[in-house]
């Protein structure tokens, strides 16, 4: 009960601060451009249109997500501590892993809201137009909203363990972007790098399959860009579906840690610091 009555409040405050509305438009008005600009040639080059989008969404997710979700959650913690409400709500009878896991799960209930809301009106509105959508692009656009939400959540829990971590917010927001410039740019630029140098010399394929798992967002792409035939052959990425070993399920499991681990470690922090 008290965990779901601090989740409520961090939606209601949400809400409030227009993070929600905020949220939702961006990714909405993102999605419906893509959307209908991505959409325009596929009727001249055979190509099912929810297919095209769903890898110009993923892309989007990619650089988006993990940004919206640092942002919501880099002050969870010592944003409170600073304000000296964290003093005030530990007065009541609640333990420090149900606040931290109460504000988990109404971050992510904000940002689960936007994407569902956000990426659904942007395909609505291209069956309302006459898209073509068949059962196996539809499953493949769910299980991209499903994994961006698991994509989130690893994002917002990462957050919350920097917020854990440091002793002011300024620090909290500096690390949060450097972190985001590193998973979301510099790492893929840097593997890129580093498998073009060594031309298949050197590192294995569970090397490789290692160093992709150990990116949320590598995980994440190779979900929606290979997990599924009909986008991987648009999507150019036919012929690394076919050479990894790593399967949707493994993938999934891997975001899914990528959410708990750093989760449990911002558990963990916050029980042994001091207010």
């Amino acid at each position: 009960m008290n965990v779901l009555m601090i989740a409520a409040k961090e939606i209601h405050q949400a809400i409030r601060n227009r993070w929600v509305l905020a949220a939702t438009l961006l990714l909405a008005g993102l999605a419906l451009s893509l959307t209908f600009l991505g959409s325009a040639p596929t009727g001249n080059v055979g190509v099912r249109t929810l297919d095209v989008v769903i890898v110009s969404l993923s892309s989007l997710t990619i650089f988006l997500v993990p940004l919206i979700a640092l942002l919501i959650s880099h002050d969870a913690i010592v944003g409170e501590m600073e304000r000296g409400t964290m003093l005030l709500l530990l007065s009541y009878p609640v333990a420090r892993w149900q606040v931290l896991l109460g504000k988990f799960l109404g971050h992510l209930s904000v940002l689960a809201f936007a994407t569902c809301l956000g990426y659904g009106l942007a395909v609505g509105a291209l069956a309302a137009t006459g898209g073509q959508i068949d059962t196996d692009s539809l499953l493949a656009f769910v299980a991209m909203i499903g994994s961006s939400v698991l994509l989130g959540a690893a994002f917002v829990a990462i957050g919350y363990l920097i917020s854990a971590l440091v002793r002011d917010r300024g620090t909290a927001a500096g690390i949060c972007i450097g972190l985001w410039l590193l998973l979301v740019l510099i790492y893929d630029m840097a593997l890129l790098g580093v498998l073009a140098l060594d031309q298949g010399r050197n590192i294995s394929a569970a090397a490789l399959n290692a160093m992709l798992l150990s990116n949320p967002t590598d995980a994440y792409r190779l979900i929606n860009l290979t997990g599924f035939a009909n986008v991987s052959t648009f999507a150019g990425m036919a012929g690394l579906a076919q050479s990894t070993s790593l399967t949707v399920p493994v993938l999934l499991i891997a975001l899914l840690c990528w959410t708990l681990v750093p989760l449990g470690l911002a558990a963990l922090a916050f029980s042994r610091r001091e207010l």
